[in-house]
C-alpha cells in the first residue's frame, strides 16, 4: 500500500492522523501543502479543491480530508 499524507506544519490533526498510522505500522509519505505549493496543487487535485488536511490518499486515490469523528481539520 502507497499511503500519501498532504499536511501542514503544526497542524494536530494531523500529528494525530501520523501518530495513527505509526502505531499502526503503516508506512506513509508526508507531504507539506503550506509552503510546498507544488505539493499543494497535487493535494488540491487529489481534494477537489478542499484546503483541509490532512488530504489522506492511498494508492493514488483520494481518502478524504481531515482526522476524527466528524472529520476536522
Amino acid at each position: 500500500m502507497a499511503l500519501v499524507m498532504y499536511t501542514k506544519p503544526g497542524c494536530p490533526y494531523c500529528q494525530q492522523a501520523r501518530d495513527h498510522y505509526n502505531k499502526l505500522g503503516i508506512a506513509f509519505t508526508d507531504f507539506d501543502a503550506q509552503n510546498d505549493k507544488q505539493r499543494q496543487r497535487e493535494m488540491l487535485d487529489f481534494s477537489g479543491g478542499d484546503l483541509t488536511v490532512p488530504c489522506i490518499v492511498e494508492n493514488g486515490a483520494y481518502v478524504g480530508s481531515g482526522w476524527g469523528d466528524p472529520p476536522r481539520g
